[in-house]
This record gives C-alpha cells, sequence and structure tokens, in this order.
C-alpha cells in the first residue's frame, strides 16, 4: 500500500472471487477489469500493496491521514486562529452531528414507511387470493412481486453502486481503523443503498434494514464532512474545515451510531455500538457528539411514529420499527430459570459460532460464481428470490390451523395486514400460526415472535420449520448482491430457538415464552457478533423493561465466550475475507518474538528526499515507488556544538499528496534556496494540503521546471512518530493502532556517521499477521508451540 511497489498477493477471499479491479482509467466500468494474482502466495520479502474487496468490487485501497500533520503551515494556521474562527469550528462539528441526526432519521422514516406500504400492499393481495382458493395465482403473484423488487436492488448495486451491496458494516469499521475504502461514502452509493434497501426487504428476502441503515449513516456524514458531492456538482463552500481525514472519521463515527439507533430507537444503544463495534478510536468530545445525534434520531421518529398513528402514513401501522414494550409485564426469576437461561446463552454461542463458519464457507462459494461477471451476480440474486419465494409460499400449507381463543383480546384470525393470527388457507375462527410468521415484514414477524402472554400460539413443529427456513435462507441470501444486513435473520433464528426451548421446559420456567424468544435472539446475536454491552442496551431499550437486565447480562456473557471459544465474530471474519487490513486491538502473542527492525530489514529501502529538491528527482520517485511518505534529510547542516564535522538532520516526513499539491501549483525556485514563510503562505494553507488532488501521472511539467527546485521543509511533518528498532513488533500494533497511525518511523539503537537517520517505515500492511508470516514462517511454528 504505501512503503512498496512490488506486488502483495490478495487476501483470500478477494483472490478467489478474482473480481473487477478498481483501475484508475476504469472508474466508470466497476465490472471491466478482473484480478490474475495467485491467492495464497507469499514471498521471501515483506510486502504492501494491496487489494481488498469493498462492497462487491475488488478496489486499491490505500490508508487514511489520521495522524496531525505539523508541518509549518498547520502550526502558522494553528496558532493564527482567532477566536471566532475557532467558536466557528466547534459550532460547524456539532451543527454536523446534528445534520447527520436529523437526516438520518428522515431517511430512516421514509425507509420504514416505503417497506411497509410495499410489502402491505402485496401481502394483501396474495393473501386474497389463497382465501379465494386461487392458489397458483396466489404464488405467481407473490413470486413474480418478489423477482421483480429482487431485479431492480441486484440490477442497481450490479450496475451502479457495487459497493452498495452487503450491510457496510465491515467496510465502516475498517475505515475508523484508518483503511481508505474508495467510493463506500459517495453519493451514488448512498442512493441505490437507500433504493436497494427498500426493495430488498420489500421483496422478502431474508435479510434485514438495520445494517443498511448504519451504512446510510456513515454516507450522509461522509458527505457532510467533505462538503457535497464532486460527483453531482453539489458542493458546500462553508465546510472547508471538516474536510480533513480526522473530523471525517468522528463524523462517521456519528453516522454509524445514528443508524443503529434508527433501527432500533435506541438512542444509547447506537453509542455503544459504535464504541463497541466500529470505532478503533474514542474519546469523551466524541462520545457527547454521538449522543446529540441520536437524540436527534429518536426525535423525529418519534414524531414520525406520532404523524402516522393518525392514519396517514397508508399501510404503515404498528410495524416498520422494531418496537417491544413489555413495561407492563412483570418479570420474575427463580432458582430454577437459572439453567434454562444459561442453556440459551449456551445454544446462542455454539449456534452463532456454527452459524459464522458455514456462512464463511457460503461467502468463498459466492465469491466463486461472482467472479463471472454482472450476469452471475444478477443470476444468483434472483435464484435466491424464487427460492425464498417458494419456501415463504408453500411451507404454511404444512401447518394444521389452529382454533381461536374467544378469550383473547386481539382479533383472530386477522387478513392481510400486521396481527398475530394470519387466517391464511384456514376457515374462519382459525388461524394458520406458521403464515403468521411467514406471511409479514420481518419487523412485524419479530412483533409477533416477541409477543408475550402467548404461551400456546405457536406450535413447535411450526418454530421448528422457521427455525430451519431462516438458517438456511439467512447462510444464502447474505452476501448476494443486494444491500442486506445481518440483525434482522439473527434475531428471527435466535427468537424462535427460544420460543422452541421454552415450549420444552413447559412448566418448569417461570419466564414468559415471548421473554424467551427476547434472550434466544440476544444470544445468538453475542454468539455470532460478539456484542455484549451494546446489545444488551439495545434489547432493554427495545423491551423498555430494566428487570431483564440481570438475566439480559447472564445470556449474553455466556453466548459470547461460548462462542469466541470456536471461531472470531462474524464482522471479523467478512474483514478477513474482504481482504481489508483491519488491525485487531491486541497483536498475536509471537510478534513480542520480532522486532521492528527485522521487519525494516525484510522491506525494499527508504525512498527519501534532501530538504531542498529538484523537481525532476520528486517527479521520479512519486512515478517509480507507491510510497506514500518520504523522510526529508539534509546532509552538512550546521553542526550542532561539540561535533567535529557537518550533521545529518532529520527534518520530517513529507507525503504523496502534499508533494503532488505543490507540483500541480507549480510552487518552484529557480535556484536551491530555502523558500521564506511568506512565500509559503500566499499559495497554500493547511485546508489546501487535506484535499484531494490529483495523481501524479495528471501532473504535466515543462523540460525547464523540472529543472527547477522545491523546498520540502514547509510541508514536512517535523513530528512523526518514530521508534527504536528494537521495539518489538507487538508493541508497535498496539502504538500503530491506539495512535491511529498511518506511518511508523524506525531510527537506529546506535548514530554516528554513515548511519542513516531512518532505517525504515513501517504502514499497516507491514503489521498485518499474514504478511509478516509471508516473510518469517518460522514463527508461525514457534506460535504452534
Amino acid at each position: 500500500m504505501e512503503e512498496s511497489s512490488r506486488p502483495l498477493p490478495v487476501p483470500a477471499a478477494a483472490a478467489e472471487a478474482n473480481l473487477e479491479v478498481d483501475r484508475e482509467e476504469d472508474e466508470h466500468d466497476p465490472e471491466r477489469n478482473s484480478l490474475h494474482q495467485p491467492l495464497l502466495k507469499r514471498t521471501a520479502t515483506l510486502t504492501t500493496n494491496h487489494l481488498a474487496m469493498v462492497g462487491a468490487k475488488v478496489s486499491h485501497i490505500e490508508s487514511l491521514d489520521y495522524e496531525i500533520n505539523e508541518n509549518d503551515i498547520f502550526k502558522h494556521d494553528w496558532t493564527s486562529r482567532s477566536s471566532v474562527q475557532v467558536l466557528q469550528y466547534v459550532f460547524l462539528k456539532w451543527m454536523s452531528a446534528f445534520l447527520v441526526g436529523l437526516l438520518t432519521g428522515v431517511i430512516a422514516s421514509l425507509i420504514n414507511l416505503a417497506i411497509e406500504n410495499i410489502a402491505g400492499i402485496k401481502m394483501l393481495l396474495m393473501a386474497r387470493l389463497v382465501n379465494e382458493k386461487r392458489y397458483i395465482n396466489g404464488f405467481v403473484y407473490f413470486a413474480g412481486a418478489n423477482f421483480a423488487l429482487t431485479m431492480v436492488a441486484a440490477t442497481l448495486c450490479v450496475v451502479f453502486a457495487p459497493t452498495a451491496a452487503g450491510p457496510g458494516i465491515p467496510e465502516i469499521k475498517a475505515y475508523l481503523n484508518g483503511v481508505d475504502t474508495p467510493n463506500m461514502f459517495v453519493a451514488s452509493t448512498l442512493i441505490v443503498k437507500i433504493i436497494g434497501s427498500i426493495v430488498a426487504v420489500s421483496a422478502g428476502l431474508d435479510l434485514g434494514k438495520e445494517g443498511p441503515l448504519v451504512h446510510i449513516g456513515a454516507c450522509l456524514a461522509s458527505l457532510l464532512g467533505q462538503g457535497g458531492s464532486d460527483d453531482y456538482h453539489l458542493k458546500w463552500r462553508w465546510l472547508p474545515c471538516l474536510q480533513n481525514d480526522r473530523d471525517r472519521r468522528d463524523l462517521i463515527t456519528c453516522g454509524a451510531s445514528s443508524g443503529v439507533c434508527a433501527a432500533f430507537r435506541a438512542p444509547v444503544g447506537g453509542v455503544l455500538f459504535a464504541l463497541e463495534e466500529v470505532a478503533s478510536w474514542w474519546r469523551s468530545a466524541l462520545l457527547w457528539r454521538t449522543f446529540f445525534s441520536t437524540v436527534i434520531v429518536v426525535v423525529v421518529l418519534r414524531g414520525f411514529m406520532e404523524y402516522c398513528n393518525s392514519g396517514k402514513c397508508g399501510l404503515f401501522g404498528k410495524g416498520g420499527l422494531i418496537l417491544f414494550d413489555v413495561s407492563s409485564v412483570s418479570v420474575i426469576y427463580h432458582a430454577n430459570d437459572l439453567l434454562p437461561v444459561a442453556l440459551i446463552g449456551i445454544i446462542g454461542g455454539v449456534l452463532g459460532s456454527l452459524y459464522n463458519h458455514l456462512l464463511h464457507k457460503v461467502l468463498r462459494l459466492y465469491n466463486l460464481i461472482n467472479e463471472k461477471g454482472r450476469m452471475a451476480k444478477l443470476l444468483l440474486s434472483l435464484g435466491v428470490s424464487l427460492f425464498t419465494s417458494i419456501c415463504l409460499y408453500l411451507l404454511p400449507f404444512l401447518a394444521p390451523c389452529t382454533p381461536c381463543d374467544p378469550s383473547m383480546d386481539a382479533a383472530c384470525p386477522t387478513v392481510g395486514r400486521s396481527g398475530n393470527f394470519k387466517q391464511f388457507n384456514c376457515p374462519n375462527g382459525y388461524y394458520n400460526d406458521l403464515a403468521s410468521l411467514l406471511h409479514a415484514t420481518n419487523d412485524d414477524a419479530v412483533r409477533n415472535i416477541f409477543s408475550t402472554g402467548t404461551s400456546t400460539e405457536f406450535r413447535a413443529i411450526s418454530l421448528l420449520i422457521f427455525f430451519a427456513l431462516y438458517c438456511i435462507l439467512g447462510l444464502f441470501t447474505f452476501g448476494i448482491a443486494v444491500p442486506s444486513g445481518l440483525f434482522l435473520p439473527i434475531i428471527l433464528m435466535g427468537s424462535a430457538y427460544g420460543r422452541l426451548l421454552a415450549l420444552a421446559m413447559g412448566s418448569y420456567i417461570y419466564i414468559d415464552h415471548g421473554l424467551y424468544a427476547v434472550l434466544g435472539a440476544a444470544a445468538l446475536m453475542a454468539g455470532s457478533m460478539r456484542m455484549t454491552v451494546s446489545l444488551c442496551v439495545i434489547f432493554l431499550e427495545l423491551t423498555n423493561n430494566l428487570l431483564l437486565l440481570p438475566i439480559m447480562m447472564f445470556v449474553l456473557l455466556i453466548a459470547k465466550t461460548v462462542g469466541d471459544a470456536f471461531n472470531p465474530s462474524i464482522y471479523e471474519i467478512i474483514l478477513d475475507l474482504k481482504g481489508l487490513p483491519f488491525l485487531e486491538a491486541n497483536p498475536e502473542p509471537w510478534m513480542r518474538n520480532l522486532t521492528v527492525g527485522e521487519l525494516a530489514a525484510a522491506k525494499p529501502s527508504v525512498a527519501s528526499l534532501r530538504g531542498i529538491e529538484k523537481v525532476a528527482r520528486v517527479v521520479e520517485v512519486l512515478k517509480s515507488t507507491k510510497h506514500n511518505g518520504f523522510p526529508v534529510v539534509d546532509q552538512g547542516v550546521p553542526s550542532p556544538i561539540g561535533m567535529p564535522t557537518g550533521a545529518t538532520e532529520f527534518h520530517g516526513l513529507v507525503l504523496r499528496s502534499h508533494l503532488v499539491a505543490v507540483l500541480r501549483k507549480k510552487w518552484f525556485v529557480k535556484e536551491r534556496r530555502r523558500t521564506e514563510e511568506w512565500e509559503v503562505r500566499e499559495s497554500f494553507t493547511s485546508v489546501d494540503l487535506t484535499q484531494k488532488g490529483p495523481k501524479i501521472q495528471e501532473v504535466v511539467l515543462t523540460e525547464d521546471e523540472m529543472d527547477m527546485y522545491i523546498d520540502l521543509h514547509p510541508f514536512a511533518n517535523t513530528t512523526p512518530y518514530t521508534v527504536v528498532e528494537t521495539m518489538s513488533v507487538a508493541k508497535a500494533v498496539v502504538l500503530f493502532r491506539q495512535v491511529a497511525l498511518r506511518h511508523l518511523l524506525i531510527v537506529p539503537k546506535y548514530q554516528g556517521a554513515g548511519i542513516p537517520p531512518i532505517v525504515g517505515i513501517l504502514t499497516r500492511q507491514d503489521l498485518k499477521a499474514h504478511n509478516i508470516l509471508g516473510a518469517f514462517p518460522h514463527l508461525a511454528k514457534k506460535g504452534e508451540k
């Protein structure tokens, strides 16, 4: 990525997929190129050039500049800021957080409204055809509508925005970890994500809108942070000071937490989700802004719900927002409940890890299918849609009709719209319990299976069919080229086995069956996603009952512990499959047996520049290397007191983007000399250097200009992070991740004449375990002992 021009072997899923490469000259055609590099090939040299899957597209990736670049220009701008400018900067950050929450809440409300109306109309017409005994017509209509909706979602993702496919959460995790994910947060991805989520969920596919809502919130935050979209000529010039990577990182964190809040109406849970799951770097000021954004989301959602309660939202009734209020339910535990509750946690951990393992296999298989091109992606999505429609329509015919209980307050049976007692092919006074779960939107299905006081409503055979079906559909639906989320499928699977366990325990338990469904859903999510604190708060905010807190914590801790014993979380597995160089919080134990100096020795030598360098030399270095950081070293500077000869000075580190900006502006001098401060300030500000510029290949220079000089001193970061070559790699990984670095410079242990001041530069790719083991395979054998 940053340091070597040698090609790096493509990570597992990316190479197996052999998908399209994001070449600069082919931005308009994301399907044009293919990867041809061997998957598991490793070289004896530590290499860093990398490709990864972003959405459904293989792209060249780079790291982000989260570190403050303390060059002369930044220092001047920082010290010369007035109080008004500081207040303006703070105000813009809070205003951006407000806009992220407002827009996320509005878009989430519109998505819910659209899904409930589209899916509601589809269900009503299908139920009417079934009640009229027109079964073939009902199936043709049901399958045809789902097929058409899936085609719209898949076509949008395959043709217009491949990065909109999937949930987007792994890419957000990678971005907040310091990995730039190309085209992940652009306007086209946002538009396709919104429309694709609506039609994909309305198509009855086993996926949720929760993951896409997180991605939508992040897209909105990124667009606000960069002042709009260049592609559609929508730019806000009043946001220039928020266009750096650090401020955009904070905004995207606000967007991710707002998306979770919009999905579950859980403001505190959204903040904790960002803290526990997606963010790699946190501070108290960011906590306040994320909470502020989620509060705005909740206010918007509450206003939307109040408006729709008046009946002005079409078929949007109680559906569309996962709400499960059991504040009026008395939750009483007995000692007898500890064993079944612990069993729920153990089963959740085992099933969650098994689900992760099987999904990993399915995704590798889908990568092989997707390498065939656009048509293969489209056909795969449509095939899954057809299979889903067949199962959803035909399986309720296997369930017997159940007589309605006349003592119930709820309407029984219900036809078409949301309700626990779908009539579906049953006579008056009877309902089909399996149809109540399958012939409803995912949100209504959750509400039905979570319902309290319904211990006899669902038969064991119906719950078993529902559980098995959603396990199969969940495995085969996630990974197709449509926007999709994992939350809802896992919640439905977990709630089904929770109710099954409650039915099996019978009179030995005292907790309501609906609460067992809640505990089962939480356990399976913890077993698969390995979240605890945020999940606990999200489910408490959903249920609105703090009495669930002790057993909820108990279940989540058991499920996560059991799951961790088998494999990583589902998002870690997906990150590895996509090849995104995500740095984990805990380094491998064998990394303590290797020093950063040994890593540097396995890399190509560092390309350094002089403080006053010839333009031709700068262009040559930029074109001949893939480096993104270059040490600025001056030879023969005036000697400090006590040194007999001229000294070698390490002035700092200059970034590739800054060099290209200087070349593009042609800020040259005709003779070799250091420039004055006013000369730099006339042409550059710190804001100018944070903006993304053109590639070096796009810069055109004349021969006379190539013979001129550039003074690099004002642009070099004079305070880069440096470590001694004897530091262990394990310690370097912790430092790199906690400080959110892009470059870590290695200085020699001994100083003296003839010894270079910088012996190497490490990037995140150099610190990835599989890259290190490729150059030092003996460490793997030591780690196995």
